[in-house]
């Protein structure tokens, strides 16, 4: 049965890192996976993608182009999995979906659909089931690569990427792997979820800032 009990996560026991910091370390980490598996959680129903034309195009109201767009990587993302796949390691997510769906997860969901016709691992949970979990605040956003490290992503108010907080102590990246794990295996493949929810939307319209 799962246990609805998030673990804790304090950030005096992390390590802050900027930005760039981040990105350059999360890039050494991944590439040097072998024989471990990654999870992620993602539990914000908005972010402010940077460096994505898809998502630059669904800002300006183009949803067609915004597809277009994300169908142009495809090659990229295969090969990715290819070399998950000589590295005898996958890649894990789990997204936390609201309902109804905001116009950012709605674009989300389709580069998910695509993520995993390719062959990452991705599944759908409701909020409900993370609910008793967020008394104080929403379940934060997380990366745990290989076992060996957790980050914390930060992002601002209105959804831009601030960082992040790296944790290496063992038991705090075993509790919450174990509990990344729960929430992947009850959770809904996300290719049936798009199929049902999904699918036949009409193209999503961005609220003017």
């Amino acid at each position: 049965m799962l246990d609805l009990s998030a673990p804790a996560l304090l950030p005096e026991q992390g390590e802050r890192l900027v930005r760039d910091e981040y990105k350059r370390e999360f890039r050494e980490r991944d590439a040097a996976i072998q024989d471990r598996d990654s999870w992620k959680l993602e539990r914000r129903q908005h972010f402010e993608e940077q460096g994505s034309p898809s998502r630059d195009a669904l800002s300006r109201g183009d949803w067609m182009e915004s597809l277009r767009l994300m169908e142009e990587r495809r090659e990229k993302l295969l090969s990715a999995a290819q070399a998950d796949e000589r590295r005898n390691s996958a890649f894990h997510r789990v997204r936390v979906v609201e309902q109804p769906l905001t116009p950012y997860l709605q674009w989300e969901l389709n580069s998910l659909r695509q993520q995993a016709e390719c062959g990452t691992r991705v599944r759908v949970v409701g909020a409900e089931l993370v609910a008793p979990s967020e008394s104080d605040g929403l379940l934060p956003e997380l990366v745990i690569l290989g076992g060996d490290v957790l980050y914390q992503v930060l992002y601002t108010e209105s959804g831009v990427p601030n960082g992040a907080i790296r944790y290496t102590d063992p038991e705090v990246i075993g509790c919450w792997e174990s509990y990344i794990r729960e929430l992947y295996r009850v959770g809904e493949d996300v290719m049936s979820y798009f199929h049902r929810e999904v699918a036949h939307l009409p193209p999503p319209v961005m609220k003017a800032e």
